[in-house]
């Protein structure tokens, strides 16, 4: 028989609960509800107090109760040392770099790396041909296209082909969900697609390149009989 291919489906919430965080029951249930396996939040960036993803402690307890509840696994985007101390202190073993994080604080990535913790990277921001870190089993690396949106000439360089030796998966900017089926037609087995409910919200500019409930389903409805098919057919 054929060895099943696990894909993962990351809604990435980041700051689109603008700042109000009662949106996040909503924004986690949906995420649940359309089929995602893992809820993203961001940590450390724009959040000191005043500031739209300011986190105190009681709201980070909230979000990690809401994803218990929902039974949805919950990931950080972490930016800064503090943010890496605060989510180690409570246990968590899995983070996601985001491409900024390679350019702005590396040794930051390299402790995470040496606490021996599962990362997730994107490679946004990194033009250089070899990996930062190398193959490592507890890093994967996504290809990814930092600008906000991403349109189709931004993707002329996009790979051929996604792997365990290189990009493990694909982080989405692009307004729809194509290039994600796209990727998965690949081999990607990561998606992470941005997430919310409202694509009309212009409080932040993600809210337009992000997959409404009814569009991240689709996603990941059609992003599972795709990696059947390629399955069979490998």
């Amino acid at each position: 028989m054929t060895k099943k291919s696990k894909i993962q489906f990351i809604a990435e919430i980041g700051l689109n609960h603008n700042g109000n965080f009662d949106n996040c029951y909503q924004l986690i249930k949906s995420a649940k509800e359309a089929g995602a396996d893992i809820c993203k939040f961001q940590l450390g960036w724009r959040y000191k107090k005043g500031e739209l993803n300011y986190i105190d402690e009681p709201t980070l307890k909230k979000i990690i109760s809401l994803c218990e509840f929902f039974e949805i696994e919950l990931l950080f985007s972490v930016m800064n040392l503090e943010s890496y101390l605060r989510l180690k202190k409570i246990g968590f073993k899995k983070y996601k770099i985001a491409s900024r994080s390679l350019i702005d604080d590396v040794n930051l990535i390299k402790k995470i790396i040496r606490d021996k913790n599962q990362l997730i990277i994107s490679l946004g921001m990194w033009n250089k041909k070899t990996l930062p870190f190398g193959q490592n089993k507890n890093i994967k690396y996504l290809w990814c296209k930092s600008k906000y949106p991403t349109y189709l000439e931004d993707l002329k360089n996009f790979p051929n082909k996604f792997d365990s030796r290189k990009y493990y998966g694909y982080s989405d900017h692009y307004i729809g969900i194509e290039m994600c089926l796209h990727a998965i037609s690949k081999g990607a087995k990561i998606i992470e697609k941005h997430f919310t409910l409202n694509k009309l919200d212009s409080t932040i500019r993600d809210h337009v390149l992000s997959a409404t409930p009814e569009e991240f389903k689709k996603l990941v409805d059609q992003g599972r009989i795709l990696t059947k098919i390629f399955d069979k057919i490998r």
